[in-house]
């Protein structure tokens, strides 16, 4: 098989689906290794990552340092909190700096959409988009859909709805990318509010009524509300929002069939989606957390093969 088309991973935009698929396959032999007594291989012993996190982040972060350790890789973590960024020094100083270390590959989160594309050009590593402001978190969209195939056997055909804060979501633009590449039907749902204008011309449905996109899936993968991304109010209070778009019991059990509930986390329950739910043999929530690790292991695998054979 063909290695990986991209140097980087920048988006879902950048890569194929023949790349999906390789992911998927490595990923599935990475699965098998974390399930053993002794968890790591020696794959990466001479690669070095730097995980800089411009942006707050618990799971991802450890998602990918997991990862990274699990390949026997040398990992350096940079928190900007905590850094020369504070004091004025800008991206590139920032990066020059640690690949002055001699790093192969740099996984960053950013709060500008960009980012990662803007670094790719600027420096000698290569780059994982771990998330870019509002635009994309292609490593989520990836375990999602890996953890809808494990479930369901398949993507293609499938309908998949996204439920909640569409507009301020990377994790949304992403899994439409992964999912369509993959031949599912998607559509999202939430206040109007809150969803883009411009969804419908990336061939996505739009669904405002709950009930009926819940009748209408396979899949609901639900998003939290990003109150901290907020400048304005886009819909009356909290308790509305849980009572027009919360997946509950009642609303699972109203319907004639079961679907697979998803949540990239961090859950806010009782909101969004409630603790019975969250909890149910329905959610595969956990199954994504695990199979985070593995894609991530997939993804800096292929990308440290290419480093290799350079």
């Amino acid at each position: 098989m063909a290695g990986f088309s991209s140097q980087h991973l920048l988006g879902i935009k950048h890569i194929t689906k023949q790349d999906i698929e390789l992911i998927f396959d490595t990923a599935n032999h990475f699965k098998e290794v974390i399930n053993r007594p002794i968890k790591k291989v020696p794959s990466l012993r001479d690669i070095t990552i730097a995980n800089l996190f411009f942006e707050n982040s618990t799971r991802t972060r450890l998602s990918f340092e997991l990862a990274e350790k699990r390949l026997s890789a040398d990992v350096i973590n940079f928190s900007a909190n905590q850094s020369s960024v504070k004091k004025g020094e800008t991206l590139i100083d920032t990066v020059n700096n640690i690949l002055s270390m001699k790093v192969d590959i740099v996984v960053m989160r950013h709060p500008d959409v960009g980012a990662g594309v803007f670094l790719s050009k600027h420096v000698n590593a290569r780059i994982i988009n771990a998330g870019d402001g509002t635009h994309e978190h292609p490593t989520q969209a990836l375990l999602d859909a890996y953890s809808i195939k494990e479930k369901l056997g398949s993507i293609k055909g499938k309908n998949i709805v996204i439920v909640g804060d569409i507009l301020h979501s990377r994790v949304a633009l992403s899994n439409i990318f992964a999912l369509q590449k993959l031949g599912a039907n998607i559509k999202v749902c939430g206040p109007a509010t809150l969803i883009p204008k411009h969804i419908k011309s990336l061939g996505v449905g739009v669904e405002l009524n709950i009930d009926k996109a819940l009748q209408w899936c396979d899949v609901a993968n639900v998003l939290r509300v990003q109150h901290e991304r907020m400048d304005i109010k886009y819909f009356p209070s909290v308790r509305e929002y849980t009572q027009l778009f919360g997946i509950n019991k009642a609303r699972l059990n109203a319907l004639n069939k079961d679907i697979v509930i998803m949540h990239p986390g961090p859950i806010n329950r009782g909101v969004e989606i409630t603790s019975d739910v969250a909890d149910s043999k329905q959610a595969i929530i956990l199954n994504q957390v695990e199979n985070g690790v593995a894609i991530r292991m997939a993804i800096i695998y292929l990308l440290a093969e290419q480093i290799k054979n350079a």
